[in-house]
């Protein structure tokens, strides 16, 4: 089976939908499906829900899905930097699912491992808590979260071989592999492509029985969100 496809436009085709639950990998701007997002902006999809830790800055990543309106409802943990987020949030034209980082990544990892639910301390006593189930264990309060299994997954590594296994760069595998073991179909942006059987099994960060489809960027922009500079003294 190859899972290779031409562009990101050819390997969303036929997967996204209007109103699909969605999550998308990265930390901020580090290790974000760059070209895979352009592409389901240019899809036209609209009323998504996505599930992402940040959601870009403005003109860049999500922040374009942002400035279409393509996006009902972010599920995230941190949303600044983005001027365009906050201007529609504020305006009650944007919904939000604030998450404490640690659960959002519990609860993709959870909907990857066929968990539907579970309990934390995190959030209790807080807004994060309202409507939701509490249980006492061991004396202490717990609120009950329940996991994410999106429709559809987009994530970025490094390399892939030809049957989908993968291999992220440092910091950039973030929260890759939890939102792909959790979506229903994983599609993944790579800047390298080798034969099955040369990445050693030892480096196989994710294997490729979760990868269902696979796209080539091997010049992502990889911007940083904020530059500070300072005059050095001599």
């Amino acid at each position: 089976m190859n899972k290779v496809f031409p562009s990101a436009a050819a390997a969303l085709e036929g997967v996204v939908a209007d109103g699909q639950l969605i999550a998308v990998g990265g930390f901020g701007l580090c290790g974000i499906p760059e070209a895979l997002i352009d592409a389901l902006r240019d899809s036209g999809v609209k009323d998504l829900t996505v599930i992402s830790n940040n959601a870009g800055v403005d003109g860049f990543g999500l922040g374009k899905l942002l400035e279409t309106r393509q996006i009902k409802k972010m599920i995230s943990s941190y949303v600044g930097e983005n001027k365009e987020f906050e201007r529609q949030y504020l305006a009650g034209e944007l919904e939000l699912e604030f998450t404490p980082q640690g659960t959002l990544a519990e609860k993709l990892r959870a909907g990857g491992a066929g968990i539907p639910a579970f309990f934390t301390k995190t959030g209790v006593g807080t807004l994060v808590a309202e409507g939701k189930e509490l249980r006492e264990f061991d004396g202490e309060t717990y609120v009950m979260e329940r996991s994410l299994v999106p429709e559809v997954a987009l994530i970025k590594a490094d390399v892939a071989d030809m049957s989908g296994n993968l291999r992220f760069h440092l910091t950039a595998r973030n929260f890759n592999p939890a939102a792909a073991t959790a979506g229903k179909i994983c599609i993944v942006e790579v800047e390298r492509i080798v034969a099955t059987g040369e990445i050693a099994p030892d480096d196989v960060h994710l294997p490729g029985i979760y990868v269902h489809r696979i796209v080539h960027n091997p010049t992502p922009e990889k911007r940083i969100e904020k530059r500070t500079l300072r005059d050095r003294k001599v």
